[in-house]
Order: structure tokens, then sequence, then C-alpha cells
């Protein structure tokens, strides 16, 4: 078996559910080795507790999810560590732990903590730490940082465990503009040099197409879709994920495929700028694209 024939992650009609509700209902998903995929729906759709079912937190009513072709559940604790490491949406905050002493909590998948850091185990750490742009904060409490900051030293653990599989349930939470960008960079760049396979919770469809190979678009416990950004990025499949009309375009400088919503009024082109809306690849242009795809 190799990387081509061999899924990173696989769930096979899986669900998973509280009592009587079900949360994730008969769902099949493949994500491939080195790739990195974005999970978007609406809130409620299911994309936190399918990333916590992957990762072995959350048990299913049914169906089975398997790790580099293995059932998830013949991993030990630690190998699994070794396998996949993931970022929950909502972390607790550690009491007296230095950012450093955090980061370091990655590595017990690595060896525990009774022999002590090794030098792997450093470097390690010193990596993760420079990825997220901390090494000034090292030596400060986790508890006196900013929700931003904490938010990047959450993520500098994780990549401390040198898992080659990482989730990550919305990992820019907190973070502003620049750090999100800064983020999304750097794990795309740790994608590329180290061959990881990323799943990642973004809520920006934008960034969700920007810096992934895949979207899977999610809508009350099923995926409606999967594909490459630009096939997901059409108004039919976001119609379908978040009930809303959304008009697909190209960024002004990359030409990457950019989503924009169709506010209230903007298919009407009786309130549209008429030169706009003649203009070639305006809004009429626009408007029109939009109504045949959703009509298709």
């Amino acid at each position: 078996m190799n990387n081509e024939t061999v899924a990173a992650l696989a769930a096979r009609a899986l669900s998973v559910g509280y009592r009587d509700h079900r949360v994730l209902d008969g769902l099949d998903l493949t994500i491939a080795v080195g790739r990195v995929t974005a999970l978007c729906g609406p809130n409620g759709c299911g994309k936190s507790t399918l990333l916590r079912t992957l990762a072995g937190l959350q048990p299913a009513l049914s169906g089975t999810v398997d790790v580099n072709g293995a059932p998830l559940g013949s991993y030990r604790r630690r190998a699994l560590a070794r396998t996949l490491t993931m970022l929950a949406q909502f972390n607790q905050i550690p009491a007296g732990l230095t950012v450093r002493e955090l980061v370091a909590y990655g590595r017990y998948a690595h060896g525990g903590w009774l022999r002590g850091l090794a030098r792997a185990d450093r470097d390690a750490i010193d990596e993760a730490l420079a990825a997220t742009g901390l090494e000034p904060d090292a030596a400060r409490d986790v508890a006196a940082l900013s929700g931003g900051e904490r938010q990047r030293a959450w993520i500098a653990m994780a990549l401390a465990q040198q898992a080659p599989i990482v989730l990550l349930d919305e990992p820019t939470t907190y973070l502003d503009i620049h750090h999100q960008l800064d983020i999304l960079r750097e794990l795309r760049r740790l994608n590329r040099a180290r061959g990881l396979t990323i799943v990642w919770v973004l809520h920006d469809l934008n960034q969700a197409a920007a810096y992934s190979d895949e979207i899977v678009l999610m809508r009350a416990g099923r995926i409606v879709a999967q594909g490459t950004p630009d096939a997901m990025l059409e108004p039919r499949h976001l119609q379908a994920a978040f009930g809303v009309t959304m008009l697909k375009t190209a960024h002004p400088l990359t030409g990457a495929p950019m989503c924009v919503p169709a506010y209230e009024g903007v298919l009407d082109t009786d309130h549209a700028d008429p030169a706009h809306a003649a203009a070639p690849g305006g809004r009429g242009a626009a408007v029109a694209r939009a109504r045949r795809d959703l009509a298709a």
C-alpha cells in the first residue's frame, strides 16, 4: 500500500449523536494523504463533531473511521498521538504554565515526561514557537496572553507534536487578520514542506479557497458537496450548504476563486448602476452567471 491508494482518513456510513439527536447521519468522507481539506458549513452542521470523531474523541453510533488504512480503534493512545494531532475549538487555560512549557506538552507522545526532553524534543518546540511567531513570548505565562496569542500557543503545541495528520477546529479564532493569514500561510508551508495532511474547520470561505486543496461543504450532519475550491464556490453548492445566494468571482490580483454574498436586492438589476450592470464582467454579468448556475 502507498499514499496513492490509502487515505489518511476515511469515514464510512458514520453516524454520531447525543441521545436521540444525530449530529452526523450516514456520512462518507475520504481525506487524501498530504492534502489540505477545509470543512465548511453553517453553525451546528456537525463540523466540530466530525473532527472530534476522526480524532477518536467522540464515539460513533455506527459506521467506521480508518486512519492510514487501519481502524481508528486499533491504535493505542500514544501511537495515535504520534499519527494524529487535534486542536479543539475551545481549550482550558492551564494554570502556571509558560508558553514554552505548554508547547512542550506536544512532545508527550514521543516519550513521556520521565525521560525528560531530548534534543529532538527541544528542536521541535523551537520550530513550533518560530512557526507561530511566539519565540519572544516563550517565557510568558499562558494565562497572561491575549486571546490571539493564546490561540497561537495552542497551535504551536499541536505543531510540536509533529504528527503527519493535523486536525484544527477554527484555528483562526481570536486572531486578527494579520495573524490569521500568518497562521494559514505557515500551515500551508508545512503541508508542502513536510507532506502534512491538514483538515481544518474554517468559516471564511475565501480563506478556505485560498489555502486549501479541497473544500467539504456540510449541512445538517451530511456532506452536500466535496471538491476543489473552484468547484465548491459555485453558487448552487453554496446555496445547498448555507441556504443563501452567493456570487462567484475571481481575486483581482491572483485570479483565484472567491465568493461574495448576494446582498438583498443585488439580484434585482432594476436597482443596479446601469453602467456597472452593463459593463463586461460587471454586476449584471455576475448576476446572470449566478442565475444560470442556480437554475442548473
